[in-house]
């Protein structure tokens, strides 16, 4: 049945959501009506191992098809914020609108040699300090660098009109026709080319991995008007109010407005973020200093929100890999009813290591394994012990996180795909030994986009206002610390801990 066009005033506001593998426009009602949303996949490309593509065209293509369904059905939004999978580049020459090859994915793995060489330079330390980030394939700039270099060799020339940026930016662009180059904060904060404590371009850093300053996209509050869309391929004059990479975006959806506040979202990877509030952070030894978010005031002044951030590589990817590259499962929803068929994984461990290890590892040379397969093992254990590794990587991650900051946790907040798992969130929470929390509307990711984007144009009044929308869902405590599921988490952790350890650096060039 076909939904019936809404009236002239809109009351919506359109979060376009371009996730790792698809792209999804959402419709989110001001008045907190039951949000509609449109979907529609891209091809993922692995032209060799560890490489990992998308075709910048085909996921353009994707939004405006998402886009002007949501269009059709409701007419058109208020206004439209973005969010995007962060650290993915596209190079493009603006005076033809046509990207130059594909763009590459956040995955991708073709920088680490240049990474490690930057290391053995000793570049690392003021690298931490400048940016918050480490030196890891996994940012843009090492990603912009390469384009450029490639272009060198393979003798073409550089347009004058190049631009380098994120998937934000890219997005940004199109529906602006050209006339809006930009991204925000949270997405700069992501390129190893901010100044965090700035929040500028570093010239330091530009110069450092060879990236002009000027093919970089003009950096804006998250929260503020960017530009206006344009013809003819979606309405024109509606405006773009809202940007923030993906996992900030979750951490505003799910209103960790407070300093002490996480959220975790398993998604393609997991990624773990702490409102750390309105000061810049120092480096801290496993972890990610980030912007969070930058809300533009009516006095014309920017007020900056920081975060700490652990990311993990591979949770729900490990569920696809289950599903497409093994078939053991026919959909990622039949892994939990398998992996509750067992009361354990029967011994087996499963380090999803397949593009290296992020937080608090950070080593781009680990590799997948799985240990203590016996005869009796069955698929029910290797699904298990697949959940089991997204619960004991997010531990890892949270445990660096408290033990370096002093913070500690209360609860976290989940989202993502993988937050529907009741058996994982359980796992979870006798993992942390904190009180696990999902709310109920788990698409965090574009509410805070959307949130973001309605804040700056008034359609809610302030931060407060937003809070009151963040609604429980279902709520997960520990086992007692003493109780046999607590001492057989701790035991399951140990031996994680040793498979990881025997992953590492396995990819290592001799």
């Amino acid at each position: 049945m076909t939904e019936p066009r809404a009236t002239a005033t809109s009351d919506y506001v359109l979060a376009i959501d371009a996730g790792t593998t698809g792209i999804r426009c959402r419709a989110v009602y001001v008045d907190g009506r039951q949000s509609i949303s449109s979907y529609r996949e891209f091809t993922q490309y692995f032209p060799h191992s560890g490489w990992v593509e998308h075709d910048a065209t085909e996921i353009w293509d994707a939004v405006v098809a998402t886009f002007t369904d949501l269009v059709d059905r409701l007419g058109p939004p208020i206004v439209i914020g973005i969010t995007n999978q962060r650290e993915t580049v596209v190079a493009w020459d603006q005076a033809t609108g046509q990207p130059i090859g594909r763009a590459i994915v956040w995955q991708d793995r073709r920088t680490a040699q240049t990474c490690s060489e930057l290391e053995s330079a000793g570049h690392l330390e003021k690298i931490r300090a400048t940016t918050g980030l480490v030196l890891d394939p996994y940012f843009s700039g090492t990603k912009m660098a390469w384009i450029l270099q490639q272009m060198e060799q393979e003798g073409q020339a550089r347009p004058d009109s190049l631009a380098l940026g994120t998937i934000d930016s890219w997005i940004l662009w199109n529906l602006t026709g050209g006339e809006v180059f930009a991204t925000d904060t949270s997405n700069a904060s992501r390129t190893m080319l901010l100044d965090l404590a700035t929040v500028t371009w570093s010239q330091e850093m530009c110069d450092l991995l060879g990236v002009p300053r000027e093919l970089l996209p003009q950096v804006k509050p998250s929260s503020g008007l960017f530009g206006h869309t344009r013809g003819p391929q979606i309405p024109a004059g509606i405006p773009i109010s809202g940007i923030a990479g993906d996992q900030q975006a979750a951490l505003f959806g799910q209103a960790c407005f407070a300093p002490g506040m996480a959220k975790n979202t398993y998604g393609t990877g997991s990624f773990i973020l702490m409102n750390i509030g309105s000061t810049c952070p120092k480096p801290i030894d496993g972890l990610l200093s980030t912007v969070a978010w930058s809300i533009a005031q009516p006095d014309g002044s920017i007020v900056t929100t920081y975060a700490l951030e652990a990311s993990i590589f591979v949770t729900g990817a490990a569920v696809q890999w289950l599903r497409d590259g093994l078939e053991l499962i026919s959909s990622a929803s039949a892994i939990e009813p398998l992996a509750a068929s067992v009361p354990d994984s029967g011994g087996v461990v499963c380090v999803p290591a397949f593009t290296g290890l992020g937080s608090p590892w950070w080593d781009p040379y680990a590799r997948g394994a799985i240990f203590g397969i016996t005869r009796g093992t069955t698929k029910a254990h290797l699904a298990r012990a697949v959940i089991e590794s997204m619960a004991l990587q997010t531990r890892d991650a949270l445990e660096a996180m408290h033990h370096s900051s002093g913070q500690s946790l209360a609860d976290l907040r989940v989202d993502g795909g993988a937050s529907v798992m009741n058996v994982l969130l359980q796992m979870q929470a006798d993992q942390l030994g904190i009180t696990v929390r999902r709310p109920q509307d788990q698409e965090t990711t574009s509410l805070g986009a959307a949130y973001l984007a309605g804040l700056a144009h008034g359609l809610w009044p302030d931060i407060d206002s937003l809070s009151a929308q963040w609604t429980q869902d279902a709520v997960f405590h520990p086992a007692p610390a003493d109780s046999l599921e607590r001492l057989a988490a701790n035991a399951l952790h140990h031996q994680w801990l040793e498979a990881v350890s025997r992953t590492r650096h396995w990819a290592r060039p001799s």
